[in-house]
């Protein structure tokens, strides 16, 4: 029988004994801890932890789940507990740029993601078949001027319908409401090029080029009400040079969005990220 696992992401005002205290509860019920990350933030006095735990044959989700729930509110821990066994059932919404898109997919259909991307949802038909080439239903929820609010209400109720853990914005050049954004905290990961604030608009990469930058990059962060604000979980960057094009910056930019993408999504599905405010606190695998 596979061993079940449990992913717990605790934070806490730092104090002496608070490492003794949370590992004793775990071996007083005599289940084995077999990964500890931790780091302590001198500025802000605060403790997290990422626990991975097997359950043993005799435990239940729902007791260790009251049991520890008491032991944190005693004790004064912000925590979340995770099923490592469960699949996150995942949406990708699309426009018309396909390199995010197939990152994501190929690398589900590898089973390297941490979760199974069940629909893509385009506002447009361009990608329909690339999803149709790795066998993903695609629906296209087209915009209409003034018809906004309709558009994005059949879009909560497809990602309701299909229970939806998490919604990945692949180049989704689309602004959601605060109201749909809030039926998915930190549960939304976007990705944008670098390059904001300084060149936003339809083509940053001309921008950037006139202006003789030497470096791009991108980023990848939760969706919040504040536009492309959110809590940063991925970014990476590479440097250019005078000889490199607006074609080979954007070309360069693609890449990075692709990868910057997937490790946030990864990061997110295997339970390595704790959100505090704005910041991010990401552990390694």
């Amino acid at each position: 029988m596979e061993t079940r696992q449990a992913v717990i992401l605790i934070k806490a005002e730092d104090r002496k004994g608070l490492v003794s205290q949370i590992t004793g509860f775990f071996f007083s019920r005599d289940l084995n801890i077999v990964k500890c990350q931790q780091y302590t933030d001198p500025r802000g006095n605060t403790y997290y932890m990422r626990l991975v735990v097997e359950l043993g044959p005799e435990t239940t989700w729902r007791s260790l789940d009251t049991d520890f729930a008491k032991f944190a509110q005693d004790r004064g821990l912000t925590y979340r507990m995770f099923d490592r066994s469960e699949i996150s059932r995942i949406a990708v919404l699309v426009t018309k740029a396909s390199h995010c898109l197939y990152d994501i997919l190929a690398r589900a259909e590898e089973n390297t993601l941490g979760g199974k991307v069940v629909l893509v949802v385009g506002n447009h038909p361009d990608l329909e078949d690339v999803a149709d080439r790795f066998r993903i239903p695609f629906y296209c929820l087209p915009v209409a001027k003034g018809h906004e609010k309709e558009q994005e209400s059949a879009l909560a109720d497809l990602l309701e319908r299909e229970r939806i853990d998490l919604v990945v914005l692949a180049r989704y050049m689309r602004i959601l409401s605060d109201d749909f954004i809030a039926k998915y905290p930190q549960r939304i990961i976007n990705i944008h090029h670098a390059f904001l604030p300084a060149f936003q608009g339809g083509n940053p990469y001309e921008r950037a080029w006139e202006r003789g930058v030497k470096m791009i990059g991108a980023t990848a962060h939760y969706a919040t009400a504040e536009l492309d604000e959110g809590p940063i979980i991925e970014q990476d960057v590479e440097r250019i040079s005078h000889e490199d094009g607006p074609d080979d910056l954007r070309e360069i930019g693609r890449d990075i969005e692709r990868r910057v993408l997937s490790r946030a999504v990864e990061a997110h599905l295997s339970h390595r990220v704790i959100v505090d405010g704005r910041r991010t606190i990401v552990f390694g695998r």
